[in-house]
């Protein structure tokens, strides 16, 4: 099995997607694949423990991609070792009227993980340069100072929107926020095959929205979207990786490995020591717990 060598994936420069691969399988079998995930996930569900009692630092961890790009599954099995209090997800839908009348990173402020923990955006803030930009009568439903119709959400719009994005990552991770950013790249093809399963599986059906369908027919738009936000916002303190995600147990690996290498990186996280007095009466009060039992 071949080792997840980062720099493959990190967006260092602007990104052609038709140009990069959305099919990767790291040399391994379905089953190899698992067994390397267990591991990982293993062990950064012990980093998350330590991070936990160190108390200064949390992890941001946002995921973007097309329609069954397999985000939810990725979440499930990355995550499953963790202590469940340990990671919390956030699934941003279409905004509700209460985060309507606030600026459009206030949900997600609100939402940044804790000192000692894990969140993980399930469709994150980009979301506003997105699927925005490609509906730009979206931005209307803002209410927003100066744009009055569509003709006003012209490019210099969208530049403060990139600036203002960069801006709050670049202080949320100046706070002790870690931050991943990583897009799942799905091919057409596969994405139509999974449309299909969830049609033909009666289980999955649920999950299946005619306008699933809509959005398809706009993917060239939505490509050039993702590869103009990529470009502008993939910065040392918030980088972006594209993750191949044809093969959902490679893609898993290598988001985990992504994660647990920058992690380690950090060795100013450790648990903390006892307080002096405390550790020199340890065994006083062992033995005073001891005495309970007898």
């Amino acid at each position: 099995m071949q080792d997840v060598n980062t720099d493959n994936y990190r967006v260092k420069q602007s990104v052609a997607l038709s140009t990069v691969d959305t099919y990767d399988d790291l040399g391994a079998s379905e089953k190899q694949l698992k067994k390397q995930l267990k591991k990982i996930r293993k062990d950064l569900g012990e980093f998350q423990d330590t991070m936990y009692a160190h108390a200064k630092y949390g992890v941001l961890v946002c995921l973007q991609g097309m329609d069954t790009a397999g985000k939810d599954s990725l979440i499930r099995e990355v995550f499953k070792d963790f202590n469940v209090r340990g990671v919390v997800v956030h699934s941003f839908k279409v905004p509700s009227t209460l985060e309507r009348k606030h600026d459009y990173l206030w949900r997600h402020y609100i939402a940044l993980p804790e000192r000692g923990k894990f969140s993980v955006f399930n469709r994150t803030h980009y979301e506003n340069v997105l699927v925005t930009k490609v509906h730009p009568e979206y931005i209307l439903g803002e209410n927003l100072p100066g744009v009055e119709s569509v003709a006003d959400i012209n490019e210099d719009f969208w530049a403060k929107r990139y600036q203002q994005i960069n801006e709050f990552e670049e202080h949320v991770a100046q706070n002790g926020t870690i931050i991943f950013k990583f897009f799942l790249h799905l091919s057409k093809e596969e994405q139509r095959n999974r449309l299909l399963r969830r049609i033909e599986l009666k289980q999955k059906n649920w999950k299946f929205s005619p306008g699933d369908l809509e959005e398809r027919q706009l993917w060239g738009k939505y490509q050039a979207c993702y590869e103009e936000a990529l470009a502008k916002t993939s910065k040392d303190h918030a980088p972006w990786f594209v993750i191949p995600a044809d093969n959902k147990e490679a893609a898993r690996v290598i988001v985990a490995s992504i994660m647990l290498e920058a992690l380690k990186k950090y060795k100013d996280i450790e648990e903390p020591e006892l307080d002096d007095e405390i550790k020199a009466n340890l065994e006083i009060f062992k033995q005073e717990l001891e005495k309970e039992s007898k």
